[in-house]
């Protein structure tokens, strides 16, 4: 059982912004895509992501910090009772009721030092029964296409239970974000658990995200670089029509506004589009013009050779 602050390496006052933080950098890191090899870090994602969903949760954070319960969210039995019920882990992480949860702990300490838990007693009065326990939470991870996360097209998700739903995913998706579903997890006493999705976006064959922009290498001919042109150019949002100054060269950037990822303040990013010039093969006009020509400028001064 890992202490959830430790899970995650933040201190027991961090704010919600630093949990979050430390979440999505180890996400990364120990996510079971880039560890297939690796059972101990699939292990280690397991219990940071345990501890996220705990932390996040302000109700089980503050029951956890009281030592109302541990680190897998079952009530702890005070002074080491409790051992005839309570609940247990089962293989699937579900939560089992085996028979006393939600029992008044006044009366154990009753039958312990014989009273009525009034002034006599060591504990100055009848204990509280700690809260019946919600069902276990229940993660899922959900492939989400390049352009469908760009263009935060909702996505179907089908649900332990077999139900399915469609999700509106939030501005500022990014790989490794939490989407938490209230009510959707495992039964339980006190209530149902949540299904926490987490988000993992599938790459694509020539967008690449940077940040909030979208980078794409654009495949030019030598005559629209020498001339200009107008080209069709492929965004998330279906193509568009960008102007080539003239006398391009390869590594130009040009930008198309708002063609990137929404940011989370719903401000959305650019598509930058590189040129790259390609050369035809064998074209034998093309080598009898580059045989007698001469270019007065070095494109390699500013390298200093």
């Amino acid at each position: 059982m890992v202490d959830p602050y430790q899970a995650l390496g933040v201190a027991k006052g961090a704010s919600e912004k630093e949990i979050k933080s430390a979440y999505r950098k180890l996400a990364k890191e120990l996510h079971p895509d880039r560890n297939k090899d690796n059972p101990k870090a699939t292990e280690r994602f397991s219990d940071v992501t345990k501890a996220y969903d705990l932390l996040l949760d302000k109700d089980k954070r503050a029951q956890f910090d009281r030592g109302e319960i541990d680190a897998e969210g079952n009530p702890t039995a005070p002074f080491g009772f409790g051992g005839g019920g309570g609940y247990q882990r089962g293989p699937a992480g579900q939560q089992h009721d085996f028979g006393n949860a939600g029992a008044d702990f006044g009366d154990i300490f009753e039958g312990l030092f014989g009273g009525g838990g009034g002034a006599g007693s060591p504990f100055g009065g009848r204990q509280r029964s700690a809260p019946p326990p919600k069902g276990a939470n229940v993660s899922y991870r959900l492939k989400v296409e390049f352009i469908a996360a760009a263009t935060l097209q909702k996505q179907r998700i089908t649900l332990e239970d077999g139900k399915t739903i469609d999700l509106s995913l939030p501005k500022g998706v990014e790989e490794g974000t939490q989407m938490r579903l209230s009510g959707k997890g495992r039964q339980g006493p006190g209530g149902n658990g949540d299904a926490i999705v987490t988000i993992h976006i599938n790459s694509h064959p020539f967008y690449e995200r940077d940040g909030d922009n979208i980078r794409l290498e654009l495949p030019i001919s030598l005559k629209e670089a020498v001339e200009g042109a107008k080209v069709k150019v492929p965004t998330v949002d279906g193509p568009v029509m960008l102007s080539i100054p003239a006398g391009s060269s390869s590594g130009k950037t040009l930008r198309l506004k708002n063609k990137g990822f929404y940011s989370k303040s719903g401000v959305r990013g650019n598509q930058l589009v590189t040129l790259m010039i390609t050369l035809p093969e064998k074209d034998e006009k093309l080598a009898e013009f580059v045989k007698d020509w001469d270019p007065k400028d070095n494109p390699r001064a500013s390298m200093g050779v």
